[in-house]
């Protein structure tokens, strides 16, 4: 309820009471008793730290501008965990290791100004790749749909199309398959290793199906 009243600008919405009436034959009514709080708009949006990716290039990633309703979720999607988001798009070209922050640095009446702190980090290539579970296939057959090896820099995009290309295979067990374990950054040495978990499929299992989560 509260992300919804985000959505609409009210940053500070909260629920400071509720109650639950039980109106019989196993049914209740829920009251929840909100304070909207003040709508926001921003103000001003100011990038620090990018270097890879010119600032008009994030506004359009953002898709927010000055006059706009201050949208606390659209916000963290644009930046987090949408596939096109600032932070994908810096791990797509290796950048795995980035940093995106959001920070209201000054609230004028119902006026926002938004600074978005990046720390770029460094690219990691890949060092290892460790296949493990798989009793079905040679590993080799396994290797020939990777498409990152030893050497390369991190894409997601690469990272992505190995995961389903595996999962296309048809070995493995598709509810098994879990991508976003695979990923192990190792900052100290600015590399990644990719531990590729699988799990033989049963004889009597026929449907794929593979879920992202990746951030």
């Amino acid at each position: 309820v509260i992300e919804k009243y985000n959505e609409l600008g009210y940053r500070d919405a909260y629920i400071y009471a509720d109650s639950v009436v039980n109106v019989g034959d196993n049914l209740v009514d829920v009251f929840l008793h909100i304070d909207e709080g003040d709508k926001y708009y921003i103000r001003n949006i100011n990038w620090v730290g990018n270097t890879l990716y010119k600032t008009e290039n994030l506004n359009r990633v953002l898709q927010m501008k000055r006059g706009d309703v201050y949208n606390k979720t659209h916000i963290a999607k644009r930046l987090h965990t949408d596939d096109q988001s600032v932070t994908n798009s810096y791990f797509n070209e290796g950048y795995v290791f980035n940093r995106v922050q959001e920070v209201e640095v000054d609230v004028d009446g119902e006026s926002i100004d938004l600074e978005i702190r990046i720390s770029e980090g460094i690219q990691a290539s890949i060092n290892k790749i460790k296949i493990y579970g798989n009793t079905r296939v040679y590993e080799e057959v396994v290797r020939r749909e990777l498409s990152l090896k030893p050497g390369d820099l991190f894409s997601m995009d690469a990272f992505k199309e190995t995961a389903m290309g595996i999962a296309q295979m048809g070995h493995f067990d598709p509810e098994a398959l879990n991508p976003n374990e695979w990923i192990k950054p190792d900052q100290i040495n600015g590399t990644v290793d990719l531990e590729i978990g699988l799990t033989p499929k049963a004889s009597d299992q026929i449907e794929f199906s593979l879920g992202w989560g990746i951030a």
